[in-house]
């Protein structure tokens, strides 16, 4: 009864209508810029769909909000979630971190990741969660999901609260009539709710919390709103001129999307963006690129 109450609040806390700041005064920083690139975005294609929202981690205090309760296609972001319930699982006995898993034929999918290119056969349990933290690797995700479940990360995200974010699927190289459409989706109000609570330590429990993190930190993906934040993207696991990240990417034909916490000198702050888009040209890509690294820049101007 307990638990079920607790995933009541959350659910409330996440739906609480919040007003978003669209206009700063005086020294107080806006997001003008965000709201005039991503609109031009829409302006110039009716058929895309934006979602934006940040929100202080310390405050709770929404400072951007657009479209933030709309479910789009998020990629690899919802990897995150296969996280959380592995590192939830550390802490029992039968779950062990440094049990070893074997590449199973089959389970190898192209595009992003490491192990489908190293020699080693097998890896920990927590190497793989790591490869998933740093290079969204597609077979370690696979082999994470076949050994815990697609299931359990299912009530794991329920449990959390989130109705509007889920990792839907294995990551395939096609997509069947009987598979999931997208790997994943989410609404941008969850995710930056997400990355406020993993940094607050409130996801399963601070320890659990902090894994997650210290898998996250090792991103080597900063192409989209983290673009702007002038870090090292294979280097940035300390604070850079004060500045500490810790974010995922998910990225497919048609989705550029991103969540994270950015930490400056003055604020600290949960984000997440999500762009579907037409993507018929380089041209359409790159603007869609260029406005996720204007959000990236408001950020900043926050957080310091």
């Amino acid at each position: 009864m307990v638990e079920i109450e607790q995933t009541r609040e959350r659910r409330q806390r996440i739906r609480t209508p919040r007003v978003a700041k669209h206009a700063g005064t005086g020294e107080e920083p806006n997001f003008t810029s965000t709201f005039a690139a991503l609109g031009k975005l829409k302006l110039g294609d009716s058929g895309i769909r934006v979602s934006a929202s940040a929100v202080d981690i310390n405050t709770g205090k929404t400072v951007l909000s657009i479209d933030d309760r709309v479910e789009l296609p998020t990629a690899s972001i919802g990897k995150i979630l296969l996280l959380i319930e592995v590192s939830a699982r550390f802490d029992q006995r039968e779950f062990a971190p440094y049990g070893i898993l074997d590449k199973i034929p089959g389970a190898s999918v192209g595009a992003a990741g490491l192990w489908q290119h190293l020699q080693a056969p097998s890896l920990p349990v927590a190497d793989l969660a790591a490869l998933v933290g740093a290079t969204s690797d597609n077979l370690a995700t696979n082999m994470l999901l076949r050994l815990i479940g697609l299931d359990a990360v299912r009530a794991r995200t329920e449990s959390l609260g989130l109705t509007k974010t889920a990792l839907l699927d294995l990551v395939r190289d096609n997509r069947g009539p009987d598979d999931a459409p997208q790997v994943s989706v989410g609404s941008t109000i969850e995710l930056s709710w997400l990355f406020g609570a993993l940094a607050r330590g409130e996801i399963v429990n601070s320890i659990a919390s902090q894994r997650v993190l210290g898998w996250l930190s090792l991103n080597t993906d900063l192409s989209l709103v983290a673009s702007a934040f002038g870090l090292d993207p294979l280097a940035h696991r300390g604070a850079d001129h004060n500045t500490l990240l810790v974010n995922k990417t998910g990225i497919d034909r048609g989705v550029r999307a991103e969540a994270g916490a950015l930490r400056g000198n003055k604020r600290a702050i949960a984000y997440a963006a999500s762009i579907q888009f037409e993507d018929s040209n380089m041209q359409a890509r790159l603007r869609v690129i260029e406005a996720l690294r204007v959000f990236g820049y408001d950020l900043m101007e926050y957080v310091h």
